[in-house]
């Protein structure tokens, strides 16, 4: 190699490592300000990923909580309160694992609009929750609190909180793994959630959402100190009053109540940000207090405690409507028995009686294949609706029950058609 061919190789590679090393560079700080993450922060995890949705706040960028936590060289994120989401913040869960702490008596994530002692839940919109690579929700070893508000912590549900002074003895909202309240524009994805304390997901006068491939694993049973301990009201997705054109699909697992449920109760007199309540808005006075326009398919599922797979439940005269639900699979194994597939109305007093003749009307659900004890059961008004497709169990077909079963009276049953059904 003559002396101008080793300047020109000389030259060339340094041209060369430059223009690498420049890419590598320019390549990091791009993907580094592309997204905000816990690690830039200090505090506890909960500190840290609750600053990191501020900052994303602010400048537009997304969250990422990726599978490890470099302040603890570990893969678990470990909350010991809510983290409160305002308007226009996406955070991705990376393959991680959030657990709620023992010392945790709150959500793993809310709408920044409501919360304990917040009358008045201004709307949101806009927030996004998309998890990928096995990212999984997981509640407490010990949980402080679990159930509904109608529950009392050491009579029914589990709670460390049972009759410690200065805490509030029933089951509340902040027991709801995800809560979203009035939000506009959402979505919830690709999240797997263990042990929830209460409902998994509750979405309240919210509208415009999607709820995607989730999985559910809540028995109604945890066990605690070597002892098998009660949790209430593991229900899976819930539907609350005042939800609209919203997309639930691709839902999975086992949950300790139903898997997924539409509820339009009446809380008469509730204020917003009371506890011993199940609803952070409280009794919201709006102009459609009811549900309205929602697609349910494909859930594929079982509840281990004897509950119902779909729930559609509107009481007090509030208004349920236009309601698609198409493919329910019963996965449950030997030995298991779910009350229903889907089970339209209630005629139990505890949620309010059955309603009168047209507040439950044009709902389409079909395609159902079940062992439940019963496939579909209606005990609460129905009209113009339709329900087919449904195969039910070999038992229940030998001992001639119908695979649709309406029990309830005539009067408030109207225009209801039932076909392929068996």
């Amino acid at each position: 190699m003559n002396r101008l061919d080793h300047v020109f190789t000389r030259i060339s590679g340094n041209l060369l490592y430059s223009f690498f090393l420049s890419f590598a560079l320019t390549t990091s700080v791009c993907i580094a300000s592309d997204f905000e993450e816990p690690s830039a922060y200090s505090g506890t995890d909960s500190q840290r990923i609750q600053q990191a949705v501020d900052a994303a706040s602010k400048s537009g960028k997304r969250v990422v909580i990726p599978r490890h936590n470099t302040a603890t060289n570990r893969a678990l994120w470990l909350l010991d309160e809510a983290i409160l989401l305002p308007s226009g913040v996406t955070v991705e869960l990376d393959g991680c694992r959030l657990k709620l702490s023992d010392r945790c008596r709150d959500n793993f994530f809310r709408s920044a609009n409501c919360g304990v002692g917040i009358t008045d839940v201004k709307p949101l919109q806009n927030i996004h929750i998309i998890g990928r690579n096995g990212a999984t929700l997981e509640g407490a070893d010990r949980p402080r609190a679990t159930g509904d508000g109608a529950k009392t912590l050491g009579e029914r549900t589990f709670g460390t909180d049972a009759g410690v002074a200065g805490e509030s003895q029933k089951g509340d909202w902040r027991n709801i793994g995800i809560l979203l309240a009035k939000t506009a524009h959402f979505s919830i994805q690709g999240i797997h959630m263990i042990d929830s304390h209460c409902w998994g997901i509750s979405i309240e006068y919210s509208s415009d959402g999607i709820l995607r491939d989730l999985s559910f694993d809540s028995v109604g049973l945890k066990k605690i100190d070597g002892k098998d301990q009660k949790i209430l009201n593991q229900d899976g997705v819930d539907l609350r009053r005042g939800c609209h054109d919203i997309l639930v699909e691709n839902i999975s697992g086992r949950s300790g109540d139903d898997l997924v449920a539409l509820t339009a109760i009446s809380g008469e007199g509730k204020t917003a940000g009371a506890l011993e309540y199940t609803m952070a808005t409280g009794d919201e006075k709006t102009e459609y207090p009811g549900i309205h326009h929602v697609i349910i398919r494909n859930v594929r599922g079982y509840c281990p405690a004897g509950h119902h797979i779909v729930r559609l439940l509107n009481t007090g005269g509030l208004p349920m409507e236009n309601i698609l639900i198409d493919g329910i699979v019963d996965t449950s194994p030997a030995g298991v028995l779910d009350k229903a597939a889907l089970k339209i109305g209630d005629k139990h007093p505890a949620y309010g009686g059955i309603n009168t003749l047209g507040t439950t009307r044009r709902i389409i659900a079909t395609n159902v294949i079940t062992q439940a004890k019963f496939a579909v059961l209606v005990e609460g008004s129905l009209v113009d609706s339709f329900i087919g497709n449904v195969l039910q169990s070999e038992e229940n077909r030998k001992a001639g029950q119908p695979a649709v079963v309406i029990t309830a009276a005539p009067e408030i049953v109207k225009d209801v058609t039932v076909y392929n059904a068996r």
